[in-house]
């Protein structure tokens, strides 16, 4: 066979190295993270593994390309005008941002800009238990107006998260009003568990709440709150230690459907 080429890439945050003829096209690739080098070809297997020798970490598996899940399959099939995975934390805020900024000079800061810093938080701290298992997706949009603001899907279950802007502000938490700072008290525990029933009705499964607080200053709750988890961004991280509820399956098929737009146009 021709010299062959290494090349590499970035597929869903993970590093391929893609094994190439001199014509660009495909023989292997290397997925580092899985340690498997995947042959579209047998008759390849030694030049592809000598173009990789200088790459190659510990021991690898080599064969064909494992068979896609009904999950991937279904990721493949969709649309990308119905995926919700490439949201990012606070999507429907940037938009409505990018539309209308407001004006340059206010008296007061833009709420948006509050909530949506907020998301960002609390979204960078989601995002990181991503390839451990869990799965997230940012900003769904329900019928009516309401929003997820963030879903993260793992061994441990599934979570509708809220983010609310508390920084160096004193929260309050008697259920189901919530106070930050001088700020009117609203019921918005009540809110959260008809979002999260909602998404459960949608996923078929159990979605439980999450309020999670971006940067307070102290929190107190009056008396445990019923069904809804109350969190700091710094603490987010812990829900990955959850005894797992969930097969590595049901995530992925639970994370396929969740991602698809159309799932939550009928609740």
């Amino acid at each position: 066979m021709s010299a062959l080429r290494v090349v590499p890439a970035y597929r869903h945050g993970r590093e391929r190295l893609y094994v190439c003829r001199p014509d660009g096209s495909n023989v292997a690739w290397y997925d580092r993270a899985a340690g498997r080098v995947n042959l579209l070809g047998e008759d390849s297997r030694d030049d592809v593994l000598e173009a990789l020798r200088p790459f190659l970490t510990g021991p690898v598996t080599v064969g064909p390309p494992p068979v896609p899940t009904p999950a991937e399959l279904a990721r493949l099939t969709l649309h990308p005008d119905d995926d919700l995975a490439p949201n990012r934390p606070g999507e429907a805020l940037l938009v409505a941002l990018d539309r209308d900024p407001g004006p340059a000079h206010r008296l007061r800061p833009d709420p948006r800009r509050r909530a949506l810093a907020a998301e960002e938080a609390v979204g960078t701290a989601v995002d990181a238990l991503e390839g451990a298992g869990w799965h997230t997706l940012h900003s769904i949009a329900l019928p009516g107006g309401d929003r997820i603001h963030h879903l993260l899907l793992g061994p441990g279950g599934l979570f509708a998260l809220h983010a609310l802007y508390a920084r160096k502000a004193r929260v309050l938490v008697a259920d189901p009003m919530v106070t930050v700072g001088r700020r009117e008290a609203e019921p918005l525990l009540r809110r959260l568990r008809a979002v999260a029933d909602r998404a459960s009705y949608a996923l078929t499964a159990e979605v439980r709440p999450v309020l999670a607080l971006a940067g307070p200053a102290d929190v107190t709750v009056a008396v445990p709150p019923r069904t809804v988890r109350i969190l700091q961004d710094t603490e987010l991280t812990g829900l990955a230690r959850l005894g797992a509820v969930l097969k590595p399956a049901d995530v992925e098929a639970l994370h396929a459907m969740a991602r698809d737009r159309n799932t939550w146009g009928r609740v």
